[in-house]
C-alpha cells in the first residue's frame, strides 16, 4: 500500500522538473510555457528505508521489495481556473483523485523563465491557487446541499448526518479557509462524512519550496514565507532544488552521494519528500522478512494486525489467526528471528493488536 500524491501549482514552477527528477523519467515535459502538462503523468517511486538493508543482511534475503508511492504531474493550474479558466475543469477533476496536495512553489530567481503573473511571490502563488480550490468546492457544495436538506427535513439518516458537516465547510469556506481545517475539531464519523464529499480542499498538503542550487541548504526570504505559511496552516513544508534533484537522478548511487555531498547536502530531496509525505498522512512501515525477501508494506498508523495483513493479501485478513511479532530494534540487537525468540522478544498478537512502525510480522491465518 503506497499512497499518491498530486504534484500541483502554478505554471513553469518547476513542478515537471520535480516529478521527472522524482520517478527518473522525462514522461513530463519541462518546457518554458504554460500548460505543457495536458495529461496527468503518474510514475511510482519506491521508498527509501535503510532499515531494510540490515533486515536483509541478518535474513541473508535474497531480494529487498520496498513499498512504492505515486506521484501525479497535474497541469499548472491559473488564476479563474474554478471557472474553467486555462484547463481547470480538468485539473481541478484530477485533484480530487489523490491522496494528498504537493503544492510546488517558485522561490527562484531566474529572468529566464517566465512567470504567469510576473512576479516572483510563493505565498501569493499558494493563496491563488488555495482560492481557486475552495471557490471549486463551495459551488460543489452550494449546489448539493440544498437536495441534502430536503432529505433532511424527510428525515433520511443519511442526509441528517451529512446536514451540519456540509453547512460547517460551507461557512468556512466562506470565511476563505480551507476544509481540511474542520479535520481537527470533528469526531471519527464527521471525518468520514467530509472525505465522503470528496473536497479539494480537505486533502492534505505539502508545500515543496523550489530554489536555486545556491539555497537548497539554508533556503532564502521566500522559503522562510512559505515556512511561516506552512506552520500557521498545520502543513508540512520542505526546501528542494529541482534542478539538482534533475542531476542527482542521472547519476549512479555512488556518485550521487558525492554529488550531493559536495553541495552540502546529505541526502536527496526525493527522501526529505517521502518522510514528509508519511508525517502527512500519518504512515508507517512494517515489514515481513525471510530468506526469498524482505519487504516493506505501508498501512495508516493506529492499523491494527488483520488489516494490516489484509495489505499483502485479503485472505490474510479474512482467515488471520495471529500476528508473530518482533520490533525491529529488537530483531537487530538479536540478530534476526531465531535470537529474538530466544531473548522472549517475540510474540504471537492478536486482532486488537495495532502495529507499531517498524514491527518484523509473520502472519497466521486460516485459508
Amino acid at each position: 500500500m503506497g499512497f499518491k500524491c498530486g504534484i500541483v501549482g502554478l505554471p513553469n514552477v518547476g513542478k515537471s522538473t520535480l516529478f521527472n527528477a522524482l520517478t527518473k523519467t522525462a514522461a513530463a515535459q519541462a518546457a518554458n510555457y504554460p500548460f505543457c502538462t495536458i495529461e496527468p503523468n503518474t510514475g511510482e517511486v519506491a521508498v527509501p528505508d535503510p532499515r531494510m538493508q540490515k533486515l536483509a543482511q541478518i535474513a541473508g534475503s535474497k531480494e529487498i521489495i520496498p513499498t512504492r508511492i505515486s506521484f501525479v504531474d497535474i497541469a499548472g493550474l491559473v488564476r479563474g481556473a474554478s471557472k474553467g479558466e486555462g484547463l481547470g475543469n480538468k485539473f481541478l477533476a484530477n485533484i480530487r483523485e489523490v491522496d494528498a496536495i504537493v503544492h510546488v512553489l517558485r522561490c527562484f530567481e531566474d529572468t529566464d523563465i517566465t512567470h504567469v503573473e510576473g512576479r516572483i511571490d510563493p505565498v501569493g502563488d499558494a493563496e491563488t491557487i488555495e482560492t481557486e480550490l475552495m471557490l471549486a468546492d463551495l459551488e460543489s457544495l452550494e449546489r448539493r446541499v440544498e437536495q441534502t436538506r430536503k432529505r433532511a427535513t424527510g428525515k433520511d439518516k443519511e442526509s441528517l448526518a451529512q446536514l451540519p458537516v456540509m453547512e460547517a465547510v460551507i461557512k468556512l469556506l466562506q470565511d476563505g479557509k480551507p476544509a481540511r481545517l474542520l479535520l481537527k475539531t470533528m469526531s471519527p464519523e464527521e471525518i468520514d462524512i467530509l472525505k465522503g464529499l470528496n473536497l479539494l480542499t480537505s486533502h492534505p498538503v505539502l508545500y515543496v519550496c523550489n530554489v536555486a542550487e545556491a539555497d537548497a541548504v539554508t533556503g532564502n526570504a521566500h522559503t522562510e514565507a512559505v515556512a511561516k505559511m506552512a506552520a500557521e496552516q498545520g502543513a508540512e513544508c520542505v526546501i528542494i532544488s529541482a534542478a539538482i534533484e534533475a542531476e542527482v537522478a542521472q547519476l549512479p548511487e555512488d556518485e550521487a552521494t558525492e554529488f550531493l555531498s559536495a553541495l552540502g547536502l546529505e541526502e536527496a530531496g526525493l527522501d526529505r519528500l517521502i518522510r514528509a509525505g508519511y508525517n502527512l498522512l500519518d504512515l508507517i512501515t512494517y515489514f515481513t522478512v525471510g530468506p526469498k525477501e524482505t519487504r516493506a508494506w505501508t498501512i495508516v498508523r493506529g492499523t491494527k494486525a488483520p488489516q494490516a495483513a489484509g495489505v499483502i493479501h485479503t485472505d490474510f485478513e479474512r482467515g488471520f489467526i495471529r500476528a508473530f511479532t518482533i520490533g525491529y530494534d529488537d530483531y537487530i540487537a538479536y540478530k534476526g528471528e531465531v535470537g529474538a525468540k530466544e531473548a522472549g522478544k517475540g510474540r504471537d498478537e492478536g486482532k486488537e493488536y495495532v502495529v507499531h512502525d517498524g514491527d518484523v510480522i509473520h502472519f497466521r491465518f486460516n485459508t
